[in-house]
């Protein structure tokens, strides 16, 4: 089959499915705690100054609260190439956007790259290709973090991020892991203004309200309806980062799992990591300036 009528096949099962649930509109929606489909997302493509190319991919895990763990390997692939490009094994609930990217070379062309999941007995691709339309840049990915359709600041640089403690690391059960991140960020786009235009210095009681709804946020560690790694924490102060279990065996808990740094500019933020089961675990933190993320990985061997 032919790339462009694979595509087609694509596109045809999509409309099925959306006429299958327009003519069941009149039932309820149904929600899923366990046993369904995670579907790998393409998000499109973005152009390199060095010619290449970067794809770029996401998931929907259609399960409200089961985390499935897919190992890379005949269930949890990309093709052409090598298998493993650095994708999840460990898949949160609900939507998570821009989670990895995958570096393609500048002659790339009209082939495919497709990541192909099996989860819950169902398989599921992602067919990442560089057609125009599916080109993205930071306005794009600033108004599908849901911040906003009005564009994105040309001169906004990535955040940068650190682990002073190295990104190899050992603990015993039942110890858990103090992990510290160093940020820094040039302070674009910097914070949003409160929405009633007041100062946050001179409305302490709104300045208090934003800080109990960023402690609410870091403390949910799979939101139901969101992504886990959400804007919205580095919205108040133009940045944050949000741990996630990137790969690996059993829970991991972060206390807690978002952080925002104060000031917008830099700073070090801390975090509590609790592991469940011993193993190779891979964690991964985003630095977040509310558009751009910068991940690192961080390799736990848990004894």
């Amino acid at each position: 089959m032919t790339t462009r009528r694979r595509r087609r096949v694509a596109t045809g099962a999509w409309v099925a499915f959306v006429t299958l649930v327009a003519a069941a509109g009149a039932h309820a929606q149904l929600r899923f705690d366990r046993g369904q489909n995670v579907a790998p997302v393409f998000e499109g493509w973005e152009q390199n100054q060095d010619g290449t190319f970067t794809m770029v991919f996401g998931y929907l895990n259609r399960n409200y609260e089961e985390m499935p763990e897919i190992p890379v390997g005949p269930n949890n692939m990309l093709e052409p190439g090598p298998a493993d490009r650095g994708q999840p094994t460990r898949f949160y609930p609900r939507r998570q956007q821009f989670i990895f990217r995958v570096q393609v070379p500048s002659d790339w062309g009209e082939k495919d790259l497709v990541w192909t999941l099996t989860a819950n007995g169902r398989t599921d691709q992602a067919i990442g290709s560089l057609w125009p339309s599916w080109k993205i840049d930071d306005g794009v990915i600033k108004a599908n973090r849901g911040m906003g359709i009005n564009g994105a600041p040309a001169d906004n640089q990535q955040p940068s991020v650190a682990v002073p403690g190295g990104t190899e690391l050992t603990v015993t059960l039942p110890d858990t892991l103090t992990l510290t991140a160093v940020l820094g960020d040039d302070g674009i786009p910097g914070p949003t203004a409160p929405r009633n235009g007041s100062d946050a210095d001179e409305d302490p009681d709104a300045a208090a309200r934003r800080a109990a709804a960023r402690a609410r946020a870091a403390r949910v560690q799979s939101p139901n309806n969101q992504a886990v790694v959400d804007a919205r924490v580095a919205r108040d102060t133009g940045l944050a980062i949000t741990w996630t279990h990137y790969r690996g065996p059993g829970a991991v808990t972060f206390d807690p799992m978002s952080i925002a740094i104060e000031g917008g500019r830099g700073g070090e933020a801390t975090t509590t990591v609790s592991f469940a089961e011993p193993g190779t675990h891979v964690l991964r933190g985003y630095a977040d300036d509310s558009i751009h993320t910068t991940p690192i990985d961080v390799t736990v061997t848990v004894k």
